[in-house]
């Protein structure tokens, strides 16, 4: 069985979305419920970070985008990523786009003292507030890019729709996306009620 290491609010709502409509069985394990299971987690990933998927034969993955890309290539019947090689590219080009540019802002947002040598409040505001700036307009760039490859209704949606939809849930960038590019935010809104996702989302961000 696959299991999941993660917590509620975190990017392994993706993973475990992906695991959904793989339609294959998964354990989800709470790092934050014991000690036990952040001990086991710092055992199969040094970092310490969240998501990290170990396989059925005891073999680990972390880094969300080759999560997915695994499961996409493990499970093609899913659809979580283009058959069409074109396409499929441009899907992976665009996890990668979001691991690299949005979710490195928003570790800096999380965490500004460890970019910072003196972690005074100032700096810690100062670097917080640029970041979230740059990432806000990370994302007005993905929504430019990449609209055209993500779900609409008569399709299945994949691992980029699954990484934006989560990815997008933080420091203020829905909100943002609402006023800067509706349409890309009404996509958002699509994912986040597909039948299979919106119990994984429900879950994670509970209303």
């Amino acid at each position: 069985m696959y299991q999941l290491y993660g917590h509620r609010n975190s990017g392994a709502a993706a993973i475990e979305a992906a695991l959904e409509l793989c339609q294959i069985a998964y354990r989800f394990i709470d790092v934050e419920a014991s000690g036990e299971a952040a001990q086991e987690l710092a055992r199969l990933n040094p970092l310490k970070q969240i998501p990290t998927l170990q396989l059925p034969d005891g073999r680990v993955i972390t880094e969300s985008a080759a999560i997915l890309v695994h499961l996409g290539l493990s499970f093609p019947e899913s659809g979580l990523l283009p058959a069409d090689a074109a396409d499929r590219d441009q899907a992976i080009r665009g996890m990668v786009y979001i691991v690299s540019n949005c979710y490195t802002a928003i570790g800096i947002i999380d965490y500004p003292e460890r970019w910072l040598v003196m972690p005074d409040e100032a700096s810690r505001q100062n670097l917080m507030a640029g970041a979230r700036e740059r990432l806000h307009w990370t994302w007005e760039v993905f929504a430019d890019l990449f609209s055209a490859e993500l779900y609409l209704d008569d399709e299945r949606p994949g691992a980029l729709d699954l990484l934006a939809a989560v990815v997008t849930r933080w420091a203020g960038s829905r909100e943002h996306l609402r006023h800067a590019r509706p349409g890309f935010h009404a996509w958002l809104a699509r994912i986040d009620r597909h039948p299979v996702l919106a119990p994984v989302f429900a879950r994670h961000w509970p209303a």
